[in-house]
């Protein structure tokens, strides 16, 4: 799935429609290449997943070329000759473009090799462990999705949306229907190539045959298969495959025994875990599902209100998953000096009533953010990505010394530190200067 870009806004649409889960705050703006959380998968075992590699048409299909072959001279470029192309497409029973791609898939596996302009059989032999089998699998399905900027589908549109397509069919078991597919592709085509009108009625009246016979490669490629209420899903293969790719590409993609280890610890334990860095968000789903809202979120604050800014960013992506039956425990967080404002926010996103929060609330809040960065382990602790316009991040960071956050001058160090643009570590030196100084005469009771 490297060389696709997922739109984030669509799929997390297609994931909320299709597997009927709240949807996300609308305030969120999707990244590119932001990391996803997707939901935990029971995968099948290696042994089974394994046993079933050599049954995948095109892995069939990839020995049988790789026995049809022999010895044989190829292209200056590593392609069997035009002639030679043609005679395999027809003694295999397959079209010249599957041919292309079993080829691909026979040399960059190993079962082909080119050596001095002739193909012959390569170093591997369908006779692997469990492990390199599956090795062998993750190297198949790495050289199909490669392929889509080359041309896998036949359809651009199909080819320039598969990751997110996948990713779709990844998050929801049970299968999408052929039409949600359609229109969730058109939606993304729509959004990042702007296409007008014209453009687009044309490639909507094409997309369901496209889409139908990329389904059908697809298909063939052992990557997904057709529930039997019609549903596309993938398959056991395919669901591994894709997992591995979505890790490989920073996503959250568990299973569920990498889930249920964190479903019964205690809240504090949860937090912890967060914190360090061995748990992601994935994990807060199952956590969640053991506990009412109300004990959730009581306990979740209880950590908060006495803790460090990193244990309340972890709280606060915690309770960003709960609705409002968890009202009553963040209410009573409004008692809380180190709460307070984070219960407001909360209870205003939700439309419920809430205290009105000051500019210097909301500078204390980017401070506290801030400061949990210093707490986090893992990769949002390593740069800090600038507010766009940058003017506005210098403005927040000539107001930090004022609200009396007790990590200010450690945030502010921090900036001047690790941030890229230097006007920014110059306002941030300058500001860290003041706050020492306001620090020192409250200290003295100045």
């Amino acid at each position: 799935m490297a060389n696709n870009v997922f739109d984030l806004a669509e799929l997390r649409k297609l994931i909320d429609e299709q597997a009927a889960v709240p949807p996300r705050p609308p305030e969120e703006t999707p990244v590119e290449h932001e990391a996803l959380t997707f939901p935990p998968v029971l995968p099948a075992s290696d042994a089974e997943l394994a046993k079933a590699v050599p049954t995948v048409p095109l892995v069939a299909d990839a020995i049988r070329l790789t026995s049809w072959t022999g010895t044989r001279q190829v292209t200056p470029h590593g392609h069997l000759a035009e002639a030679d192309a043609a005679a395999a497409a027809a003694e295999l029973g397959l079209s010249a473009a599957r041919v292309r791609l079993v080829w691909i898939v026979a040399v960059n596996t190993g079962l082909l090799q080119i050596v001095g302009g002739r193909a012959a059989r390569g170093p591997l032999s369908m006779q692997l462990t469990v492990e390199a089998t599956l090795e062998f699998w993750d190297g198949v399905v790495m050289d199909v999705l490669d392929r889509a900027d080359d041309g896998l589908t036949g359809s651009a549109v199909v080819d320039g949306h598969l990751a997110e397509m996948l990713a779709t069919i990844y998050s929801v078991r049970s299968g999408v229907a052929t039409a949600n597919l359609a229109r969730g592709i058109l939606q993304s085509h729509e959004v990042a190539c702007a296409p007008g009108p014209a453009e687009m009625r044309k490639i909507a009246a094409a997309l369901p045959a496209e889409l139908l016979e990329a389904l059908s490669l697809l298909t063939y490629c052992g990557l997904v298969e057709q529930t039997v209420a019609g549903r596309t899903a993938l398959t056991p293969l395919g669901v591994w495959a894709i997992r591995r790719d979505l890790l490989r590409e920073g996503h959250d993609a568990p299973t569920t025994a990498e889930v249920e280890v964190f479903a019964d610890l205690s809240a504090a334990e949860l937090v912890d875990a967060l914190v360090k860095g061995s748990a992601t968000q994935s994990a807060v789903a199952g956590w969640l599902e053991r506990r009412s809202p109300e004990s959730a979120a009581r306990d979740l604050i209880e950590i908060a209100a006495s803790g460090t800014a990193g244990q309340r960013g972890a709280v606060g992506a915690v309770l960003e998953e709960l609705g409002p039956e968890a009202e009553l425990p963040v209410r009573q967080a409004l008692d809380h000096p180190l709460m307070r404002r984070y219960a407001a926010s909360w209870l205003h996103i939700r439309d419920l009533k809430a205290p009105a929060l000051s500019p210097d609330d909301h500078t204390w809040i980017a401070v506290d953010s801030l400061a949990a960065l210093m707490h986090l382990s893992g990769p949002a602790a390593v740069r800090i990505d600038p507010p766009e316009p940058g003017e506005d991040l210098i403005k927040l960071v000539g107001e930090m010394p004022a609200v009396g956050h007790p990590d200010t001058v450690a945030v502010l160090d921090m900036l001047a530190t690790a941030h890229d643009d230097q006007a920014v570590v110059k306002a941030a030196r300058k500001a860290a200067m003041k706050a020492r100084s306001l620090e020192h005469a409250r200290a003295h009771g100045g």
